[in-house]
């Protein structure tokens, strides 16, 4: 499969500045860049199909550049309902090292900060030798600002398509760019990179598109979302992104193959064969989880993801350690343990894991309450270090969902 024919069937482009890119994709040759500034001093899983793609480009024969956007992350590009909060200087500088460092060691691509050619222009040179190439009817016209003018924009925002078509423009004089890769809310933003390089140079150059990905409610992968999963293993662990992916819908999980993995077609339909035939094993979110991990976190940290997920959930809890409990549920609710040998009724109770004696003797008599694991349907049971992990930590499940972790003084 070529490959333009390949990216569409992942599902990897959106829109395109011109028919004839899908020629010069198949035949490689290409430098083009992929940019995103600085909010975070990880990249998160919303970014992780961009860079996926890039390297698909390279091992085609293209030549990948990564701009960090020190001068841009300053500015912050146009949300679609509100301006973004200005980040300090600081901030944005020690971000900048943070996504250099880590785009290098996991991609290993060239990277560049648009701060470096951007912060000696001056304000005159800068309205004289780039704004005069933008027609305000022009800017107007595209969707992400056309969708802020009833609500209003500032000239801040209004300037940084001025500034990401700036870097596409020196990217191409300094380092021969010709291509430029983003998301789709970035389409209005590269297409005045295209014009304004046509204008001052009279050359042609190329950008597409990729679909944001998304939850099967639409929802992106982001940091401004609330539900970022960073690729910084400090950051967000790999237990945590194999629960994640284990648990992903079954009618996003053959998008998901395609998107963020390099398995192959032939791989992937016969993934989605066994998956289908039996989808309570979850095959497809397995072999999702597998190939992530071992991408950006190795093979190491994917073993111990996966036993720590075998464990958590069964009769191994024990081969665990306190610490494995405690980095496997950070975020769920911790309660403290002052003395042993609480009744178990009083315990939930205390605890605010049930809301009153009643409810807590249901909940066992039901079943609906285990410590690590072992359900408890004696009403006498008593609360005891020796069924804690390392005499310290217990895990509580409050029926299919709800956990607490109680921990002894």
């Amino acid at each position: 499969m070529k490959l333009y024919d390949e990216l569409k069937w992942r599902g990897l482009i959106k829109d395109i500045t011109s028919p004839e890119l899908e020629e010069k994709l198949n035949k490689g040759g290409l430098t083009f860049y992929i940019g995103t500034d600085p909010t975070a001093d990880s990249m998160h899983l919303g970014h992780l199909s961009s860079f996926l793609i890039s390297k698909r480009l390279k091992d085609a024969g293209h030549k990948p550049i990564l701009l960090i956007g020190g001068a841009t992350g300053l500015i912050g590009d146009p949300r679609p309902t509100s301006e973004r909060n200005i980040i300090s200087k600081e901030e944005v500088l020690k971000n900048v090292i943070g996504l250099t460092n880590q785009a290098k060691r996991i991609f290993g691509f060239e990277v560049v900060n648009n701060y470096d050619w951007t912060k000696d222009i001056s304000t005159i040179d800068f309205l004289r030798d780039y704004g005069k190439y933008f027609n305000i009817n022009y800017m107007l016209d595209k969707d992400i600002i056309r969708r802020r003018l009833d609500t209003g924009i500032t000239f801040t925002e209004f300037s940084y398509m001025l500034l990401q078509s700036l870097d596409f423009l020196h990217l191409h004089e300094t380092k021969g760019v010709d291509l430029q890769v983003a998301g789709s809310d970035q389409w209005g933003n590269i297409t005045a990179g295209v014009d304004l390089i046509r204008k001052k140079t009279g050359d042609t150059v190329y950008a597409f598109t990729m679909p944001l990905v998304t939850d099967k409610y639409g929802n992106k992968f982001g940091k401004s979302e609330g539900n970022a999963l960073w690729l910084d293993e400090e950051k967000t662990s790999s237990y945590e992104l194999y629960q994640f992916f284990i648990n992903c819908d079954d009618e996003m999980i053959e998008s998901y193959l395609k998107i963020f993995t390099f398995l192959t077609k032939e791989e992937i339909e016969d993934i989605m064969k066994k998956h289908n035939a039996k989808k309570e094993l979850r095959i497809a979110q397995k072999e999702l989880a597998k190939a992530v991990i071992v991408f950006l976190h190795g093979e190491e940290s994917y073993q111990k993801a996966l036993h720590l997920s075998e464990c958590l959930f069964s009769d191994k809890i024990y081969e665990l350690s306190s610490s494995d409990i405690l980095s496997s549920f950070k975020g769920v609710p911790t309660v403290e343990i002052a003395n042993e040998g609480e009744n178990i009724i009083d315990f939930l109770v205390n605890k605010k894991i049930n809301t009153s004696k009643r409810e807590a003797r249901e909940f066992v008599l039901a079943g609906a309450i285990s410590i690590n694991n072992e359900k408890i349907i004696d009403l006498e049971y008593k609360i005891s270090k020796n069924k804690a992990i390392d005499n310290k930590v217990l895990v509580i499940n409050k029926g299919k969902k709800k956990k607490y972790l109680a921990i002894f003084k």
